[in-house]
């Protein structure tokens, strides 16, 4: 398993809720590459709680959301734009039970729309969220020019 280097931090304006270092109230999440999928670690913190420790549904949703957007990165290897997610709430996501994972591949891609799934899972491993995610994808010149792509390549040492 690789870690992966966050090649957006060279951009002066990047300050990503979900994956920048220096964003004081984001996620800070970092990204593992285990082959057909990616993986991430991250411990929740009582200022992302919904109900009495309880991870808030929409912080989980995003931390699908963003693991997604890296495998569109990496495996896809473009940029896209989320345009719809499902996401499965199957167990409670409590807080103080410690650090979670969460996993996400691609499940199909073609020209212009890629389908990620995620999975996320508490500390004692069970899956208690999932999401099915629809990526419109950019080619990879144009996501470069607008989004600020810098290429799979560049999220590896």
């Amino acid at each position: 398993m690789k870690k992966l280097k966050n090649p957006y931090t060279r951009f002066k304006s990047y300050n990503c809720f979900g994956c920048s270092p220096d964003n004081v109230l984001g996620l800070k999440m970092e990204f593992y590459d285990d082959g057909e999928k990616l993986l991430t670690k991250w411990m929740p913190a009582k200022q992302f709680e919904g109900y009495t420790n309880v991870l808030h549904g929409g912080i989980q949703a995003t931390l699908l959301d963003e693991i997604s957007g890296w495998v569109i990165n990496t495996k896809v290897q473009t940029s896209g734009l989320t345009i719809s997610m499902d996401v499965r709430f199957l167990k409670p996501v409590h807080i103080d039970e410690g650090e979670l994972t969460i996993i996400s591949w691609v499940k199909d891609v073609n020209r212009k729309i890629a389908i990620i799934e995620s999975e996320l899972y508490n500390a004692s491993n069970v899956k208690c969220t999932t999401s099915s995610m629809k990526f419109y994808l950019f080619p990879e010149e144009q996501a470069k020019e607008k989004l600020n792509y810098t290429g799979k390549e560049s999220f590896y040492e």
